[in-house]
């Protein structure tokens, strides 16, 4: 069946191009200024088609968690979010240390996954810091090796992961942070932790990680990408590395992007790891998105039951939900106030993550038709009961944003689709 998307401004390996676009079989079979011939016609004037997002930080939960998400509803928020590839985070159980524990999750993405979905093995067995996982055997299975949601404690653990990995072509994933600096803090270190007597965990616990890996990364030769950057220091300690030709790739999140501690309330879902940190730490991570030094936006999605998010600050679990909220968010907050433009916001949540992890598809002839169908003048307020995700947990719930995802196509098949245009 052909299907034809008419009227759309196209986000085309060649820039924007008002136009029509065909897809027939699962891939993208021509664009042309008009095109007739169609089974289905889809009218898609005033709208933005973007080749899908690509997140390569996304907890899914299961197995192991299914109660704070599963695999079915994490990809159908994906999927209303405008993404067609997501890579799931290995804090797990089992733990995909081995090929038997990551077919445990493989098995229920082909039976449950809407898009695409690729996993990341563990660093070390069970995430445990003291004994590598089998790379071997699961390199050839899993986009790279992470022990998120904690740093790889002994950088000779870490040393001897980047030879493996490097003799293997796999990236390393990592979680920079250093245990021993974090002294029982659960936000940052700063005015609003001293004024309202919490405890506070210091940059430092972030950036002098990166340091050390980003040494490691530099005598090995590996490939290096680094999670959820927050602190000033570490963004100037990459683009240092990057000047020196260090394999090195970063990525941010939204929250960082468009919030401080300033921004805190007494709520769990203002609570993520790592914290939200200053003004200034802000700021560096906006100049190194401009500048490339921050090559990727990642969503670090981790839903938690409502349960686990009602304890405030001080005492619920670290993490908020982002796979619906981080294209409209950013897409307010960054491009309509003019701080990037709207090609340096698909390049980030699209293209860049496609290239560096080679996972996701652009909009050309001959390729996939996975792509993302958005109105960027529709304007609305985040209501955290309309998620698919089994987490509500955002610091964004009633903020007015601009931007709906209205429909989103994997390999060919609409897999999200607004039910009402508003």
């Amino acid at each position: 069946m052909r299907i034809i998307l008419s009227g759309a401004d196209v986000f085309t390996v060649n820039g924007f191009q008002k136009c029509d676009m065909a897809i027939e079989n699962g891939r993208i079979i021509s664009f042309s200024p008009e095109i007739s011939a169609g089974d289905t016609v889809i009218g898609a004037e005033g709208l933005n088609i973007f080749p899908g997002f690509v997140d390569v930080h996304t907890h899914l939960r299961e197995p192991g968690f299914f109660y704070k998400e599963t695999i079915k509803s994490g990809t159908k928020a994906a999927a209303r979010g405008g993404f067609t590839t997501v890579f799931s985070m290995p804090n797990l159980n089992p733990c995909p240390d081995c090929l038997e524990n990551l077919k445990v999750q493989t098995d229920i993405i082909e039976k449950d996954a809407c898009i695409e979905v690729v996993p990341y093995a563990s660093i070390t067995k069970g995430e445990k810091g003291a004994e590598l996982s089998d790379f071997e055997t699961l390199a050839p299975y899993v986009g790279g090796f992470s022990d998120d949601g904690k740093g790889v404690q002994s950088a000779l653990m870490m040393e001897k992961a980047m030879q493996k990995a490097s003799s293997l072509g796999k990236i390393i994933v990592a979680h920079c942070e250093d245990e021993s600096l974090l002294r029982g803090g659960y936000i940052h270190d700063g005015v609003y932790a001293r004024q309202h007597g919490h405890k506070g965990i210091c940059s430092a616990s972030e950036y002098t990680q990166v340091e050390r890996d980003l040494a490691l990364a530099e005598k090995t030769g590996c490939r290096y990408h680094i999670c959820h950057v927050s602190a000033a220091e570490s963004v100037e300690a990459i683009r240092q590395a990057k000047k020196r030709g260090v394999k090195v790739t970063a990525e941010t999140c939204p929250h960082y992007l468009t919030l401080t501690e300033n921004d805190l309330k007494e709520e769990g879902r203002f609570k993520m790891n790592p914290p939200l940190r200053t003004a200034k730490d802000r700021d560096s991570l906006i100049e190194g998105l401009k500048d490339g030094t921050i090559d990727v936006v990642s969503t670090d999605h981790a839903p938690h039951s409502a349960e686990e998010k009602s304890k405030g600050l001080k005492d619920s679990l670290m993490g908020v939900v982002g796979l619906e909220t981080a294209f409209p968010v950013l897409y307010t907050e960054l491009v309509k106030k003019g701080v990037i433009g709207l090609e340096k916001l698909i390049d980030v949540m699209s293209v860049n993550p496609a290239k560096i992890f080679g996972h996701g598809s652009s909009l050309e002839a001959g390729s996939p038709a996975s792509f993302t169908v958005f109105d960027l003048n529709d304007c609305y307020e985040i209501d955290p009961s309309e998620f698919q995700s089994k987490g509500k947990s955002t610091p964004y719930a009633g903020k007015k944003v601009y931007g709906r995802c209205i429909y989103t196509f994997s390999n060919g098949r609409i897999v999200w689709q607004e039910k009402e245009r508003k």
